[in-house]
């Protein structure tokens, strides 16, 4: 009995010795499991921070150079005489009225697919369609009739200026979350921020034209005008 001791002790020291090399191995995994899930969780939250920064740029940048064009426009339907704003290139193309006219309708109807409400002032008791908002043929209607009625200079600078305040005033507010959320353009899934991004290339091609429009009059910009 006492001569197996021996082979028994070192198979007892061999499985001590396993199970303790199983125990160091478990707990070198479990290191480099927490210090992965570490790393992991400090990537995330550098990540969230920088697409934080990264919607917090994106808003800074679209509002400085939203503002410029807001200024620009500010500017030139000033400077345009309002016996200019029937004005028109030629038959069936929009007059300096129209052009301002249309470019404050497409600022509030498309945050209107962002789910601000249109303004009751230019969109009163429209009928409602689809899921309670705004019947589309009825608000189209409604903005061909404010090209053709709102042409008073006072009027339509008034109008151009509240759709251009309304989008900075909206959009500052918005979170990245929000700005991530889904929209229906027409039918097709956009995101609001993509929304808003129309938006601006909508004023920025009319915003040419208008200027377009103050050259041929012989009306230099006010931005383009040198000084005496």
């Amino acid at each position: 009995m006492f001569t197996k001791f021996p082979l028994i002790l070192a198979r007892s020291i061999q499985d001590d010795n396993h199970w303790g090399n199983q125990m160091l191995y478990y707990s070198a995994a479990m290191k480099n499991a927490l210090v992965r899930y570490a790393v992991f969780l400090l990537l995330a939250a550098s990540l969230s921070a920088a697409q934080g920064q990264n919607a917090s740029s994106l808003k800074t940048e679209y509002l400085d150079d939203f503002a410029e064009t807001c200024k620009h426009l500010d500017q030139l339907s000033q400077a345009i005489p309002a016996n200019k704003y029937a004005w028109r290139p030629g038959a069936g193309v929009r007059s300096v009225s129209e052009v301002y006219v249309h470019i404050a309708n497409g600022n509030f109807l498309l945050l209107s697919l962002t789910g601000v409400k249109l303004p009751a002032e230019y969109f009163p008791n429209l009928p409602t369609g689809g899921k309670g908002k705004p019947d589309t043929q009825a608000v189209f209607k409604r903005m061909s009739e404010l090209e053709k009625t709102v042409t008073d200079k006072d009027a339509v600078t008034r109008m151009l200026k509240s759709s251009l305040d309304e989008v900075r005033n909206r959009f500052s507010q918005l979170t990245a979350a929000e700005l991530d959320q889904a929209a229906d353009f027409f039918g097709e899934k956009k995101t609001v921020r993509r929304i808003y991004l129309r938006i601006f290339a909508h004023v920025n091609e009319h915003y040419g034209q208008s200027v377009a429009y103050a050259r041929v009059n012989g009306i230099v910009p006010p931005w383009s005008q040198k000084p005496e």
